[in-house]
């Protein structure tokens, strides 16, 4: 990939943060791209963990221009297999589980799905709490988020 290539590439770090599960909740994202980086957070008071996990990564594509080529860091398996592996199942079974249950957080599975398909994204997990600078960035931006759920 040529050098102006590379600076079109967005690069995403995103996380979500609760304070209780449910309870009050956060999300942070960190946007890089062509040297330059931008900060997301917000929160709600009620949610779940995981809620707030794909909240981050929806929030974060949807503050992009359609079309751009994104890669997408997050400590969330859930959200990781969800998107790249699990939904293709959900959507063929009318979105429902293996064993027939309805899947969880099915609006933003959609709402996830639907911002997704106006880019190219890769999808990549990185190990949460393991001293990755800028997933723990994201995590100090779901924290500040939290705040804002109180």
């Amino acid at each position: 990939m040529g050098e102006a290539a590379q600076e079109s590439v967005v690069v995403m770090y995103a996380d979500g943060a609760c304070k209780g599960n449910p309870g009050p909740g956060g999300w942070g994202v960190l946007l890089q791209a062509g040297g330059r980086e931008k900060e997301m957070f917000g929160g709600e008071a009620q949610t779940t963990n995981n809620r707030m996990e794909l909240t981050a990564v929806i929030e974060g594509l949807l503050s992009l221009e359609g079309g751009s080529t994104v890669r997408v860091y997050t400590d969330s398996q859930y959200v990781q297999k969800g998107i790249s592996e699990w939904i293709h199942s959900w959507k063929r079974r009318g979105w429902l589980t293996a064993d027939k249950k309805p899947v969880k957080n099915v609006d933003l599975w959609k709402k996830l799905d639907a911002t997704a398909r106006e880019h190219e994204v890769e999808w990549h997990w990185v190990k949460g709490h393991a001293g990755h600078p800028e997933n723990e960035r994201a995590d100090a931006l779901a924290n500040k988020g939290l705040e804002v759920g109180l």
